[in-house]
């Protein structure tokens, strides 16, 4: 179970770190959107900051996931963004659902694995 825990870990942290630095450098153009997610694309980037705070915190949690340090708290902060990656492709693009599902699926299994870490937080 450990090595696996090491293999879903560290392609999150390269799943994660591929997606922010192509963002932020611009790597691949962006793909042509219609519809209702092309409006909601349109409202993401005429925010101007909430991209780039994804991007950031998706770059962070990488790093952290592929150096195996500080996972506990990587886990935390990308599980919001990976539930909106999860929905938007649900409700938006399902073309990029089985993606969006397994990043979420292991997301939840790191979660699970480092459980431990996470007692505190609920106990009174």
């Amino acid at each position: 179970m450990k090595i696996a825990t090491i293999i879903i870990r560290t392609l999150i942290g390269l799943l994660l770190l591929f997606a922010s630095i192509s963002f932020f450098f611009h790597l691949f153009p962006e793909p042509e959107t219609t519809g209702n997610f092309k409006a909601f694309n349109v409202g993401l980037m005429a925010s101007t900051y909430l991209m780039p705070l994804a991007k950031s915190i998706e770059l962070l949690c990488g790093i952290a996931f592929v150096t195996g340090r500080y996972v506990t708290l990587a886990n935390i902060l990308i599980l919001p963004i990976t539930v909106n990656i999860l929905f938007i492709n649900y409700f938006l693009a399902p073309q990029g659902l089985p993606i969006a599902a397994l990043l979420f699926l292991a997301n939840l299994f790191l979660i699970y694995r480092y459980w431990n870490n996470y007692k505190s937080v609920f106990t009174a």
